[in-house]
């Protein structure tokens, strides 16, 4: 397969460039509804705010769906405390003690960016003799890059409760081939569908039935696909495998997943998943994981009537900093190509 994996890491490059907590996506939207456009493909967004991309099929009665979402972890302003510091509320799962000590930026409603930290309330190890126990959720804080004293001079700057707060990403790509970055989960496969598209376009190839690849805004939430085009008859879900105990993946694989805490995946498409896996010799691990749900699984529990699948590129260290491989980003991309072309 002629597939450009440079085009997928820069493309992965530009999505981390943009700050996209749940909710707060209408930029790095853009991004992607720019890149489809420049492939050749036909946009649209939804009410909600998630993507359509429609790939014409040589059958178009039959419409195969693949999802992947732009939306990653997150904080938001919780209240502003009286010496100007800011305390927060989470935007769905990280883990939030590996947010000491990042580098983050906060949004106001009229558009405004300031620098920040997040920091313990006890940061210092010549100061607190209980600097290395006080890291902990309740114990962070947000610091603003500005001179501020009190809660007033917060409020003049423009911020308030309910701003997002986003973390830096400190994307790196190693030239070993690793990709470590905070929120993988899941841009990474958003950069792999529009590798696909790329392979597509730059190989003039007509699927033989029609795709549609959706981009969800609100997956760490849970309900980035409650709704669903309903000429979809199948959703396969391009999601981070796991990697840890009890399971098989690595940072180098396609993971396939068979269940996960929503319960088991459509039989008939993860059978063909591992066959076409197997046919086309790639690295690939079958596993179950037990804390986690994909949008398929918010598909289904919104009524879809969907077979389902869930597939994606290993992923060490969910929600917080993560690492995958570009070994990954093949074995998964020639997963769905060969899915596609079957």
């Amino acid at each position: 397969m002629n597939m450009n994996t440079d085009y997928v890491l820069e493309a992965l490059t530009e999505l981390m460039a943009k700050d996209s907590p749940s909710g707060f996506t209408a930029e790095v939207m853009e991004l992607v509804e720019r890149k489809v456009e420049e492939l050749g493909f036909g946009f649209e967004l939804t009410h909600k705010g998630n993507g359509i991309i429609t790939v014409p099929g040589l059958d178009p009665e039959y419409v195969v769906g693949f999802c992947a979402h732009v939306d990653t972890l997150g904080l938001m302003v919780r209240s502003i405390k009286e010496n100007g510091a800011l305390t927060f509320t989470k935007i769905g799962g990280p883990v939030v003690t590996t947010y000491d000590s990042e580098l983050c930026r906060v949004h106001t409603r009229d558009g405004r960016v300031y620098d920040a930290t997040v920091y313990s309330t006890h940061p210092a190890k010549h100061v607190f003799k209980d600097c290395e126990e006080a890291r902990t959720e309740e114990n962070l804080e947000v610091r603003l890059d500005e001179d501020v004293r009190s809660k007033q001079d917060v409020l003049d700057l423009g911020i308030q409760v309910g701003d997002y707060i986003c973390i830096d990403p400190k994307l790196v790509i190693t030239p070993s081939g690793f990709i470590k970055s905070r929120f993988l989960d899941d841009k990474l496969s958003v950069a792999i569908l529009l590798g696909v598209l790329d392979y597509l376009a730059s190989n003039h190839i007509t699927p033989s039935h029609t795709i549609k690849i959706l981009i969800s805004t609100y997956e760490e939430v849970g309900h980035g696909m409650a709704w669903i085009p309903n000429d979809i008859q199948e959703l396969i879900a391009v999601d981070m495998g796991c990697i840890g105990s009890d399971l098989s993946c690595t940072e180098q694989m396609v993971s396939i997943c068979a269940k996960d805490s929503s319960g088991p995946y459509d039989y008939a498409i993860t059978s063909r998943m591992v066959e076409l896996a197997k046919e086309e010799n790639l690295d690939f691990a079958i596993d179950i994981y037990p804390s986690y749900s994909s949008d398929v699984s918010a598909a289904l529990r919104g009524g879809a009537d969907i077979q389902g699948g869930l597939i994606g590129p290993g992923v060490f260290a969910s929600h917080a900093y993560e690492r995958s491989s570009i070994n990954a980003v093949e074995n998964t991309m020639k997963l769905l190509i060969a899915y596609i072309q079957s």
